[in-house]
């Protein structure tokens, strides 16, 4: 009987309430103005590169069209968790609807898992372009580098799918409010009310594995290691040290800040790419 009360109130909420940013209008504008900063500079920086790489013939090389992946699931990250952010804070609103939620649940961690995957292979690229560059045209030729970028957007779908179906299909008996500008796991997890959460916990672990990577580049190294490790403590930290304002920047920190930092640690320092880039620019202007 009480499983049956339980899935009932889960499958009776039509809209879960975000958290909001702030109690005054001057700081919902405020915290307006910094999302529309962090997507301005996310979107030129990564719009940029994909620019430079598609209009740029000398750079058809893997590392660069391993780059445009990468920067396209930047953008990808910041129009799934940003624009809905701005629109809460310019009208006042909290409310997303339970498919939204859904959708916006599923679209974060596609984007989330694949660049955990193009992460791993820059990584590799790097890696035999260094330690083994008499064998670079062999293990990264035009056909296997399309199988693994393939590879990488299939299994962040497969992924992203399994989180969703996991997580949407637990009972919910704890309310719709979730402690989060955007549609998180962690936020619909303390909603529910079924010890079988722990499958999620799990799921999540196992993805986490996966994206443990090798870099021979300092930057990369550590991009990857704050990328992970706060995943890893948003999603695994205990209750006791939870609270509204530690979500909140560890969220922005992995969702926003960081695709803003990949262009400048991934791309704008590469020579080839910045000169690329500079040329571009300039012609527009001629």
């Amino acid at each position: 009987m009480d499983h049956l009360q339980q899935m009932s109130n889960s499958s009776s909420i039509s809209h879960f309430l975000l958290l909001p940013l702030a109690d005054t209008r001057q700081l919902q504008l405020l915290h307006f103005c910094l999302f529309l900063a962090i997507s301005l500079a996310a979107l030129l920086g990564n719009g940029l590169i994909i620019s430079a790489v598609a209009c740029g013939h000398h750079l058809h090389t893997p590392m660069f069209f391993f780059l445009l992946n990468l920067a396209l699931t930047d953008l990808g990250c910041i129009c799934t968790t940003v624009p809905k952010a701005m629109h809460n804070s310019l009208w006042d609103t909290r409310n997303v609807s339970y498919a939204g939620c859904a959708s916006q649940l599923f679209f974060f961690m596609f984007f989330i898992s694949v660049e955990f995957s193009l992460l791993t292979i820059t990584y590799y690229d790097r890696y035999v372009s260094i330690c083994k560059p008499l064998h670079y045209g062999t293990l990264l030729g035009s056909r296997a580098c399309a199988h693994m970028a393939a590879a990488a957007w299939a299994s962040g779908f497969l992924i992203a799918l399994l989180h969703t179906a996991n997580t949407f299909s637990l009972p919910l008996c704890h309310g719709n409010v979730l402690g989060q500008f955007f549609c998180d796991i962690p936020q619909i997890l303390k909603l529910s009310c079924s010890k079988s959460y722990l499958r999620e916990l799990g799921l999540i672990a196992v993805s986490s594995c996966l994206g443990l990577a090798f870099s021979t580049c300092l930057p990369h190294l550590a991009v990857l290691s704050l990328f992970i490790s706060t995943v890893i403590f948003v999603y695994f930290k205990p209750l006791s040290i939870s609270s509204p304002s530690l979500d909140l920047a560890q969220t922005v920190l992995y969702s926003g800040v960081l695709a803003v930092l990949n262009p400048l640690i991934y791309s704008l320092r590469n020579q080839e790419l910045k000169a690329a880039v500079w040329r571009m620019i300039t012609g527009w202007f001629k």
